[in-house]
């Protein structure tokens, strides 16, 4: 399983009232460039997402709110993967390396011109390609919560 990696931007949206982690709808995008990793990103349009087609649809796939609770000073939110997988179409999907978490709610981003704020992304270490009829899933800890934070 990729270790997930909470995006710079994410701190900063936090303390500007961008997020609801409890009722704002989250996705999860495919992205291909370096780009996806940059201190400098803060939306969705920053990370290189892959191009549409052959079993990807662009802004990627909803998941769902387990649970988002503070206890001890630790809040944690615990997410549903998304429902169905990735399947490649009838050519190849665009590599990706990437699988990014936003938040598909807030349209008053207080970052100028960055819709779609970023939350953290999964790395999976090389460029994974689905061929016609394979699959990908991104799987959620459904035990230690996908974010922390303290």
């Amino acid at each position: 399983m990729a270790s997930f990696n909470k995006y710079n931007v994410f701190v900063e949206n936090l303390a500007e009232k961008v997020h609801d982690l409890s009722l704002d709808s989250l996705r999860i995008a495919l992205a291909s460039g370096t780009g996806a990793t940059g201190s400098w990103v803060t939306g969705l349009r920053d990370v290189g997402e892959i191009n549409e087609g052959n079993g990807y649809i662009l802004s990627g796939k909803a998941v769902t709110v387990v649970s988002s609770l503070q206890t001890g000073g630790f809040y944690k939110l615990t997410l549903n993967s998304p429902t169905t997988p990735w399947t490649g179409g009838p050519s190849p999907m665009t590599g990706f390396r990437y699988a990014v978490l936003y938040n598909d709610t807030p349209t008053g981003n207080p970052m100028p011109g960055a819709p779609k704020p970023l939350i953290g992304y999964w790395d999976y270490g090389t460029s994974v390609v689905l061929n016609s009829g394979e699959t990908f899933t991104v799987t959620l800890d459904g035990v230690n919560g996908t974010l922390t934070i303290q």
